[in-house]
């Protein structure tokens, strides 16, 4: 395999999970906004998401992400069964709150060779993803 065709491989898995990533912390921003009605926790989550698209903002970067992106050949592009097994909104807000992390965490790893200045945003986001998380929890539980 030629060093393009890895680069390319690489661009490809970032712009999913760069998209997975802003796609989670989207749903999660909504089901804050429509659902709880909660302005704190609507705005965090989408600070959350306007952070992940700083390092990406680089047009040069986006081209090549785009020039990647094969989603009609995806081997993952079917619906898991899983994620049919959501019960209720609780479900899906944690389920795209672990989505987002995981996906933050293949995006700082990345670029590691895209671009090492960007590491550090990207970690700092996991973190605060982290921290969000438990707030979640700490409001989850102290409503029960």
């Amino acid at each position: 395999m030629t060093a393009k065709n890895i680069n390319s491989l690489l661009y490809r898995m970032v712009d999913a999970n760069y998209n997975r990533a802003k796609e989670a912390l989207r749903v999660t921003e909504d089901i804050f906004r429509f659902c709880w009605k909660d302005k704190s926790l609507t705005a965090k989550a989408k600070r959350l998401r306007h952070a992940l698209s700083s390092p990406l903002k680089n047009k040069p970067l986006l081209k090549k992400l785009h020039l990647a992106r094969d989603s009609k050949k995806d081997i993952g592009r079917n619906v898991d069964r899983l994620e049919l097994k959501r019960k209720d909104l609780t479900d899906i807000l944690y389920a795209n709150i672990q989505r987002a992390k995981e996906s933050v965490r293949v995006l700082e790893e990345s670029f590691k060779i895209i671009d090492k200045k960007s590491v550090y945003r990207f970690k700092s986001l996991r973190y605060n993803l982290y921290s969000f998380e438990k707030e979640l929890s700490f409001r989850r539980f102290s409503k029960n």
